[in-house]
C-alpha cells in the first residue's frame, strides 16, 4: 500500500502546464520548458474538501432539449474607446470574461482605467487593484484627466473579499488587475501558483456568467510574449487580447481568441502625456515618407487587418553568405514564406539566392501572414538582389504560385481603392480594376515594375551562376 502525500508538503509545479513532481528539475519532462518548476505547497486535499462542499450547496442540473432553449443574441456594453470595441467585435459582450495581456509597462492598466471612466455611463464600475495601492490609481487617473465618480477601488487580491464586493456593489464592468496577484485560502497561501489561477479565475469568471456585467483580466506574459500561467487559464475566458508594441509609442490590440467576434481586427493606439488614443491616421502608418528617391529593396502592398485597409512597406536586403550554409532573418514575415518566394524567383528568372543572405523587416512593426503578400515581397526580394528600385508610388499585391503565377486574392477593389486614396498608381494586381494594372505571371509583374530589359539582367545572373 503507497503512503498517501501529506498536505502541505513540498512540491515542485511547471507554471506552463501545471506538472507536479517532488524535486526541483531546469526542464519540465511534460512541456519541456527551462526553469519553470516553482515550490509550492500540496494543497489538493482542501481544494477538494471546497469542491466537494459546493457540491452538497447546489442542486444537481438535468440535461433539457437544446430546442427548447430560447435562441437570445447577447447585449454588449460599450468601453467608449473605438478601438477596443473594435477589437471586441464592437463591444463587450454581457456575462462574458476577457483576458488582456502584455509585457509590463505596455499600457494595460492605462486602457482598462481609460475603459473604465469612459464606461461609466452604463453603470458601476469595480477596480480591483492587487499590484497598486488606491492613491497610485487615482494619481495615474488625474494625471490622465478621467471622471472616476462611478468607479469603485478595491485593494486586495484575497478572493473572498473580491467575491463580496461584486455580490454586494452588482457593477456593470469588473477590472481584475492582475489576476496573478488573487489568492485564495483553499488553494494554499503563494498567489500566482497554477491551482490558485485556476481556481480563482473560474470562480470570477462563474460570477460574471450570472450577471449581465463583464470581466476584465490582465494577465502577465512571459518573456516570449505569451499569456503566464496554465493554457487552461485562456480556455475559461471568451476573449483573449494581446497587447503588443513596435519600437516607437505605437500599441497594436489584437484578439487572439473572440467567442463574439473576429480576431482579425486590430486596434492601434498611441500613447500620449494623456494616456492611449487612436492614431489618427492608420491606413499610411507602415508606409515611410521619403523625401529622396526610393532605395532598391522597398515595395509596398495593401493588406487587410480586420475590416481595414493598411499599406505596408516591406523592405528586403540580400547579402553574399559569409559561410557555406545561408540564412534568412525574418520576424515579421514567416520565414518559411521568404524561402519560397526567393526559390520561385530563382527557378523561374534566374535570380540566384541559394548563396545570399536574407534579411525582411516590415515597416511599423505589424505582422502579416495573408498570401496577398507574395508578389509585392517578391518584388522587394528581386530589387535588394538586383539593386534596381521600384518606381515610386507603385504598390502591389497578388499571391504568388510556385509556378509563377499571379493568383487572385479576395476583396481587391477596396485593397486599390486605398491605395490610390493614399497616392498610389498603378497598383499592380492579378485582375483588372480601376486604377491598377493586370499581371498573369512573375515574368509579366517583373517586366511591369521594372521594364523589359529586368528579365535580362536576371539572364545575365543565370549564366554566371552556370560559369
Amino acid at each position: 500500500m503507497s503512503a498517501k502525500k501529506k498536505v502541505g508538503t513540498i512540491e515542485f509545479r511547471c507554471t506552463s502546464c501545471g506538472y507536479t513532481q517532488p524535486r526541483w528539475l531546469g526542464r519540465c519532462p511534460d512541456c519541456g520548458q527551462w526553469n519553470t518548476l516553482e515550490e509550492t505547497q500540496s494543497v489538493d486535499a482542501p481544494v477538494a474538501g471546497l469542491l466537494s462542499r459546493n457540491a452538497a450547496q447546489i442542486s444537481p442540473v438535468r440535461p433539457i432539449p437544446l430546442s427548447s432553449v430560447e435562441a437570445r443574441d447577447g447585449t454588449r456594453l460599450a468601453t467608449n474607446i473605438p478601438e477596443f470595441d473594435r477589437v471586441l467585435g464592437g463591444a463587450a459582450m454581457k456575462r462574458s470574461a476577457i483576458l488582456v495581456g502584455g509585457e509590463p509597462g505596455i499600457g494595460k492598466s492605462t486602457l482598462l482605467l481609460q475603459a473604465a471612466a469612459a464606461a461609466s455611463t452604463n453603470g458601476r464600475i469595480v477596480y480591483v487593484s492587487g499590484e497598486e495601492s488606491a492613491a497610485q490609481v487615482r494619481s495615474r487617473a488625474d494625471r490622465l484627466g478621467l471622471c472616476v465618480d462611478r468607479i469603485e477601488i478595491l485593494c486586495t487580491g484575497r478572493l473572498e473579499d473580491i467575491n463580496r464586493a461584486l455580490d454586494e456593489l452588482n457593477p456593470v464592468f469588473v477590472i481584475v488587475d492582475s489576476i496573478q496577484t488573487v489568492y485564495s485560502p483553499d488553494a494554499g497561501a503563494v498567489p500566482g501558483t497554477v491551482n490558485q489561477l485556476k481556481l480563482c479565475s473560474h470562480e470570477l469568471v462563474s460570477w460574471v456568467k450570472e450577471r449581465d456585467s463583464v470581466l476584465f483580466l490582465v494577465a502577465h506574459v512571459t518573456k516570449d510574449g505569451s499569456i503566464a500561467g496554465p493554457k487552461a487559464l485562456e480556455h475559461l475566458v471568451d476573449t483573449v487580447i494581446s497587447f503588443e508594441r513596435n519600437d516607437d509609442d505605437v500599441r497594436f490590440l489584437r484578439a487572439l481568441k473572440n467567442r463574439f467576434g473576429s480576431v482579425d481586427e486590430l486596434g492601434i493606439f498611441q500613447m500620449t502625456a494623456t494616456g492611449l488614443s487612436a492614431f489618427e491616421d492608420p491606413a499610411s502608418l507602415f508606409i515611410v515618407r521619403r523625401n529622396g528617391p526610393i532605395p532598391a529593396g522597398v515595395s509596398v502592398v495593401p493588406v487587410f487587418e480586420g475590416s481595414r485597409v493598411f499599406l505596408v512597406e516591406i523592405q528586403a536586403l540580400t547579402v553574399p553568405a559569409k559561410g557555406s550554409l545561408t540564412r534568412v532573418s525574418s520576424d515579421r514575415i514567416d520565414a518559411a514564406r521568404v524561402s519560397r518566394i526567393a526559390a520561385v524567383l530563382e527557378k523561374r528568372l534566374g535570380l540566384r539566392f541559394s548563396d545570399q543572405d536574407i534579411y525582411i523587416n516590415v515597416a511599423g512593426g505589424v505582422r502579416l501572414a495573408e498570401s496577398a503578400i507574395d508578389l509585392a515581397l517578391a518584388a522587394a526580394l528581386y530589387s535588394a538582389r538586383t539593386d534596381i528600385p521600384v518606381s515610386a508610388g507603385v504598390a502591389l499585391v497578388g499571391e504568388l504560385s510556385l509556378a509563377g503565377e499571379i493568383r487572385p486574392v479576395q476583396r481587391l477593389k477596396q485593397r486599390v481603392r486605398a491605395a490610390v486614396s493614399l497616392g498610389f498608381s498603378p497598383v499592380i494586381a492579378p485582375e483588372s480594376v480601376d486604377g491598377c494594372v493586370a499581371v498573369a505571371t512573375l515574368t509579366d509583374a517583373i517586366q511591369r515594375i521594372f521594364g523589359r530589359s529586368a528579365l535580362g539582367r536576371s539572364g545575365a545572373e543565370r549564366d554566371s551562376a552556370r560559369e
